[in-house]
């Protein structure tokens, strides 16, 4: 119990930190805040409960019995894990203008990213809760689920002006990874909740910490670092980018 305290403490901490920045820069309301990091910490706080709660875990197994019948494993799910964090830039290049610039998204995946996987590997390490299939003891919470919920809760921050679907796509995508690392007999239903929570929290988190990264590193509301120009020659015909540091 007290090395999952630690594990929530370690995202308690990043929240203050991010409460006590500048305030030059324009924050989310208090309200907004709260509602948002709410949902993720009720999906955290379901797997740290079902730990210590036997009825959690029968059901648990219940669903992983009901899942996994036939034994077939499908591999899929360790790439698409990565699809909002393409669509997170790949739309933007495409004229569907995201809410932040290339480097601020970049400096927020970079932050969620970091605050994700050290989520993640220090649970893992300290919980040593064994997978369904008996492979290790890494179990809580599933990785993949919280790298999905990361590049799909972006992406839903970004473009959710634009059209609420783009998030709900990045969203469906996410859930279809959660699942079936449960139909792959890797996690329980517990941890890929968790992760789906752990993956949320990072991001809203990064959000909070992006007018640090605007300070330190001057970064421009809606600078593009890239163009493009046709390249035209005897030999080949072509597209040439500049990348502006």
């Amino acid at each position: 119990m007290k090395k999952l305290t630690l594990i929530l403490c370690f995202f308690t901490c990043v929240q203050q930190l991010c409460a006590q920045q500048d305030t030059t820069f324009v924050q989310p309301s208090k309200t907004n805040t709260i509602v948002r990091i709410a949902v993720p910490t009720a999906l955290i706080s379901y797997g740290v409960i079902t730990r210590f709660t036997p009825a959690l875990q029968d059901f648990d197994h219940r669903i992983d019995a009901k899942i996994n019948t036939n034994r077939h494993s499908y591999h899929f799910d360790d790439y698409i894990q990565y699809a909002p964090y393409a669509a997170i830039y790949g739309l933007d290049w495409c004229g569907v203008r995201a809410k932040h610039s290339f480097w601020e998204r970049s400096f927020v995946v970079g932050t969620a990213v970091v605050l994700m996987g050290t989520s993640v590997t220090l649970t893992k390490h300290f919980t040593n809760i064994e997978r369904p299939d008996k492979s290790n003891f890494r179990s809580f919470p599933s990785g993949h689920t919280a790298t999905a919920f990361v590049g799909a809760h972006i992406l839903f921050r970004e473009y959710k002006d634009v059209s609420p679907w783009i998030g709900i796509s990045g969203y469906a995508v996410a859930v279809t990874t959660g699942t079936m690392r449960m139909v792959n007999h890797k996690h329980w239903l517990s941890d890929v909740v968790t992760g789906a929570g752990v993956g949320i929290l990072a991001a809203e988190l990064s959000y909070q910490l992006l007018p640090v990264w605007r300070k330190m590193f001057r970064l421009q509301p809606r600078e593009n670092p890239f163009s493009f120009a046709p390249v035209v020659l005897p030999q080949y015909c072509g597209v040439g980018v500049n990348l502006k540091l």
